[in-house]
């Protein structure tokens, strides 16, 4: 199953802890539409501002602040990166949900740095409230709940074409090898993931490959090593060596 690389974490910083775990146990259920519960916190604060390098993944995140309750979202990158200044002090969890499976209001989706209260109706304002204090464990149970509703609400729906695309990324290279795994042309499949992702096929097949690169060699996906570098500066700013060099992977 796709599994997206980690963002960016400075390997200097050594007082920010993240953590995430898949569904498991009581919230099995939830592996076709969950990536991974995530916890992203300070252990104490910082002496300068947290920048956090974020990568596509095609993915939408519920994000959820537990130093803030009332300050929540839904965000999502498209085919660049993003740096969000996170300040000194910061405590987050979330959701992260496989990409094509978000069915609610796109309008809700951002790209930037949530610091506004959330006005939505979706109860993420409650969920984070229920969360304070608690462990990662119980944080789960609480995000697993979200997500349950989430579902029962039809704002969270298993996508078969993106799932197929999924299983199959060692298979694809170009974008008629996305359109014949789900038997469907081209302009179908431009149709349908332009619909459910708010990608088209060309920028969800950058992405994926992009995210398949921190896993398998690169000549495996591009077709020099030129190419790649060019590929992997556009999409997060540093050409390969320099972000490895920089972020823990």
């Amino acid at each position: 199953m796709y599994s997206p690389a980690q963002d960016g974490f400075e390997k200097s910083h050594r007082s920010v802890h993240y953590e995430e775990a898949r569904p498991s146990g009581p919230s099995q259920h939830l592996s076709r539409v969950v990536h991974c519960f995530w916890e992203l916190k300070t252990t104490s604060v910082l002496t300068e501002d947290f920048h956090f390098h974020a990568l596509p993944d095609a993915c939408v995140n519920v994000l959820l602040n537990l130093a803030e309750p009332e300050i929540a979202g839904i965000t999502a990158l498209r085919t660049t990166y993003e740096v969000l200044n996170l300040g000194k002090s910061f405590h987050y969890a979330g959701i992260q949900f496989f990409p094509g499976v978000w069915n609610g209001d796109k309008d809700e989706i951002v790209d930037h740095y949530v610091g506004t209260p959330y006005l939505g109706s979706l109860p993420l304002v409650e969920t984070s409230r229920r969360m304070i204090g608690r462990s990662f464990a119980e944080k789960q149970e609480a995000l697993a709940g979200l997500a349950d509703w989430l579902v029962n609400a039809k704002i969270v729906v298993a996508n078969p074409v993106v799932q197929n695309i999924l299983a199959s990324l060692d298979d694809i290279r170009t974008v008629a090898d996305m359109a014949a795994i789900n038997g469907v042309s081209p302009r179908q499949l431009q149709r349908v993931l332009k619909q459910t992702t708010g990608f088209s096929p060309h920028d969800l097949l950058k992405v994926l490959r992009l995210q398949q690169s921190f896993k398998t060699h690169y000549l495996d996906l591009y077709t020099d090593q030129s190419h790649f570098i060019h590929s992997f500066r556009k999409i997060t700013g540093y050409t390969p060596a320099k972000y490895f060099e920089k972020f823990g992977v």
